[in-house]
């Protein structure tokens, strides 16, 4: 019997909208490389993803591990683009006083529904 070893790509798909989401999920490379280096371990993030398999984890940890500085050159890419989403909807959305705002709704709705 003859044992072969085959090379398989990572599971990692980059989708329309550039982000690099792990297998046939919708769960991101930023979400298994974040918990992972929060001390997590592959089935304890199979556990809180649970559309995740086993394999796919591994081997995206495997590729983190093998990649690392780019990775980490993707990850901080993509805080900034973060970091720029935020600034643009704050500056639509004024964030100050939406807690009060939010909070005079609610008491709005309570007040109709009482009365």
């Amino acid at each position: 019997m003859t044992f072969v070893i085959v090379a398989e790509p990572a599971p990692l798909k980059i989708s329309a909208d550039s982000v690099v989401r792990v297998g046939k999920t919708r769960v991101t490379l930023d979400t298994v490389v974040s918990v992972f280096k929060q001390g997590s371990t592959a089935e304890e993030i199979v556990y809180r993803y649970p559309s995740l398999k086993l394999a796919d984890v591994y081997a995206t940890i495997a590729f983190y591990l093998n990649h690392q500085q780019d990775v980490e050159a993707y990850l901080q890419q993509r805080q900034q683009q973060a970091q720029e989403v935020r600034k643009m909807n704050e500056s639509r959305f004024d964030p100050q006083g939406l807690r009060d705002r939010l909070l005079a709704r609610k008491a709005e709705v309570l007040v109709s529904i009482l009365v």
